[in-house]
């Protein structure tokens, strides 16, 4: 449940923006990016293919409300990710890797085709960056009730 209403929450806001999330105007702009193909093409001229454009442009406007949360809302929207992966999941990092790229790859793409925003190759960085920044934070966290400490306290209440 937690996971669902996190793509929920993730597709709201690459997507939405501060819109209501709503069905009928994705079925509305598929529609009419089919009708006219040629949106595509000029959804392509103003992507950014070139690594770290994005990212040194907002390192050097930090101060700029905008850049700020672009920079570190990217990173921020997929830690929880990398957790999900680590601790529901039980995979490796490099499955927090490739499922983070895939997400990111897939709500990129669906902006670039939907004319819902810009396709940008940095927001593919900051996205998997999370994604990995969540996976190892799980692995550095210590955890409350792990088996090696639930058998220790056993071991203490046996003796006892």
């Amino acid at each position: 449940m937690g996971t669902a209403v996190y793509l929920y929450v993730l597709i709201k806001i690459i997507l939405f923006k501060y819109a209501p999330v709503d069905i009928a105007f994705l079925w509305r702009q598929l529609h009419s990016m089919l009708e006219h193909p040629g949106m595509i093409r000029y959804g392509l001229a103003f992507a950014n293919f070139t690594p770290f454009v994005s990212i040194s442009q907002n390192l050097h406007q930090l101060s700029n409300p905008h850049d700020f949360v672009n920079l570190f809302g990217n990173i921020a929207l997929f830690v929880p990710l990398g957790i999900f992966i680590r601790l529901l999941a039980k995979r490796g990092l490099f499955t927090a890797l490739v499922l983070s790229f895939g997400i990111s790859f897939s709500l990129e793409g669906t902006q670039l085709l939907l004319s819902m925003g810009s396709f940008d190759v940095d927001d593919l960085i900051l996205n998997v960056l999370g994604g990995l920044l969540g996976y190892v934070i799980c692995l550095k966290s210590p955890r409350k009730h792990g088996k090696a400490q639930l058998q220790q306290q056993v071991l203490v209440e046996k003796t006892s």
